[in-house]
């Protein structure tokens, strides 16, 4: 129990950082999972490393909850009527990725390997580079700005991250950024999809599960979820403050830099040390 509590915690903070940075969350958790041996328990399960990131979009919503709540009190009506423009535009955004999800879900474990999630990194990371270096015209300078047009092709963007190690945060933000998106508001659109897409795809986890978990494994999660909450509002404050004063090509180096960690570790692994 005390080794899951550990594991939970280090898991906590993998998710919290890599969840909103356009890194691969699956990508890191393929990689601690090595190294903690992580292998089995309840830490190594669907179940957990899902429901997990609940605590991660509690984070987006404690942090935006003004940007996000139709019904404050403190804004005007036209700030009420835009606030629910933006929700509809999450909304419309989502359809994609719910019906493809849905669609695709049991047939996509397959490629939940780290061949597929090295590839990716690589692929996505040389695609922040080349994106940011034709990245010259903002288009939509704001949220309020953004048409329900836009809002729909970002969705369609967002079904690529069902591929493991694309990054579900890296594949909206490229695809709002090349469709004319500022940085801020590519990244902002991003956290605002993640609140009923991961809310939606935990609520399948748990069903599918039945609910079936003991009290020590509801302790586990809680833990982890409240280490991705903390560390995830850090995570996200500091993605806003970086994009607001430089572009995402670090990222991008740092996908390639990970992929390329990721194949020599399997291949010394499976070569070398079998």
């Amino acid at each position: 129990m005390f080794l899951e509590i550990i594991k939970s915690i280090v898991l906590g903070v993998v998710e919290g950082i890599t969840e909103w940075l356009p890194i691969s969350s699956t990508g890191h958790m393929i990689l601690v999972n090595e190294f903690i041996r992580n292998t089995d328990g309840f830490t190594a399960s669907d179940l957990y490393l899902y429901v997990i990131q609940l605590g991660a979009i509690l984070a987006v919503v404690t942090l935006y909850f003004h940007k996000l709540n139709p019904f404050s009190p403190s804004k005007t009506a036209e700030e009420k009527s835009n606030t629910w423009k933006m929700w509809f535009k999450v909304i419309i955004a989502c359809i994609p990725a719910a019906v493809v999800g849905l669609v695709l879900d049991n047939f996509m474990e397959h490629f939940e390997n780290w061949q597929v999630v090295s590839a990716m990194l690589i692929i996505y990371g040389i695609a922040f580079i080349i994106v940011e270096k034709k990245h010259k015209k903002t288009v939509v300078a704001d949220m309020d700005g953004m048409t329900y047009k836009t809002a729909f092709l970002i969705g369609l963007f967002q079904v690529l991250s069902i591929i493991p190690g694309t990054s579900r945060s890296g594949a909206t933000i490229l695809g709002a950024m090349l469709i004319g998106c500022s940085r801020s508001v590519a990244a902002e659109f991003s956290f605002f999809l993640a609140i009923p897409v991961m809310f939606g795809v935990s609520l399948l986890k748990i069903v599918k599960s039945g609910l079936a978990m003991t009290g020590g494994e509801i302790a586990v999660l809680l833990t982890g979820m409240a280490v991705a909450y903390v560390v995830s509002m850090l995570a996200i404050k500091f993605l806003m403050n970086y994009v607001r004063k430089h572009n995402f090509k670090a990222f991008g180096y740092y996908r390639i830099a990970l992929g390329i960690l990721v194949i020599l570790y399997f291949t010394l692994r499976t070569f070398v040390f079998a």
